[in-house]
């Protein structure tokens, strides 16, 4: 199981929205970058980046921030605006090395379809579920489909990677959605990186415990819980490599 540290950028800073609500905004660091290099000193493989202006805005805003964060000989898994084709070109050639595809997957499965031929394991779709709905724009409006049965659309379209957000969960420390999680693994044949939740290093082992159970659960994504020291980065490295 791999984690994947997150990093949130808004204004070209590193951020955590509680509940993705742009008006809860905590600023952890002015240099995202910093952060970065503290998550590869610590022996993360990967980083999880979100450009929350790209999510708003409805294309990527950050992306020179992100190529440092590239730069440091880092994964980085980008989500956040990417919704043409041309987005998800110009952020692979930053360097990112899996795109995070959220609003657009819900609204385009030609689309997604597209991205997937063209780029196959690169491509990661993000459902982001309230309540079992997805919510897409930055969270701030429901597709109108729960996030299972767009789970097995993108199934059917070869998508080799799920990132599941609990929004409900996410950034409330309240600890992850079990059940959630393990009916999206149980509903396609693709790997699934859980986020939301986590809050403590038993919540990292409970998921690993899931993770041998179910092969296909790639991941975990931890965010507010390393910023605020209720978990440590090189702990949660070591329970995931069991």
């Amino acid at each position: 199981m791999t984690i994947y540290p997150a990093i949130d950028i808004k204004g070209g800073r590193a951020v955590r929205l509680t509940q993705g609500r742009a008006d809860q905004e905590t600023v952890y660091a002015e240099n995202p970058a910093d952060v970065a290099a503290q998550f590869k000193a610590a022996g993360s493989a990967w980083v999880h980046v979100v450009d929350l202006d790209g999510a708003f805005a409805g294309e990527p805003q950050n992306l020179s921030v992100v190529q440092a964060i590239a730069a440091l000989g880092m994964k980085v898994q980008l989500g956040g605006g990417l919704r043409t084709r041309a987005a998800v070109e110009r952020a692979l050639g930053f360097g990112v090395t899996r795109v995070v595809i959220g609003t657009r997957a819900a609204e385009s499965e030609t689309f997604v379809g597209e991205l997937v031929q063209a780029f196959g394991e690169k491509v990661a779709v993000g459902i982001d579920a309230k309540n079992g709905q997805v919510a897409v724009k930055g969270w701030v409006a429901t597709a109108g489909m729960s996030a299972l049965a767009l789970a097995a659309r993108m199934d059917t379209l070869g998508v080799r990677t799920l990132i599941h957000t609990d929004i409900g969960t996410d950034g409330m420390l309240t600890g992850p959605n079990y059940p959630a999680q393990e009916a999206m693994l149980n509903a396609g044949k693709f790997n699934v990186i859980a986020s939301g939740g986590v809050s403590r290093r038993e919540d990292v082992i409970e998921l690993a415990k899931l993770a041998q159970r179910h092969s296909r659960l790639d991941g975990v994504i931890v965010g507010k819980a390393l910023y605020e020291g209720r978990v440590k980065l090189t702990d949660l490295l070591t329970i995931a490599k069991g």
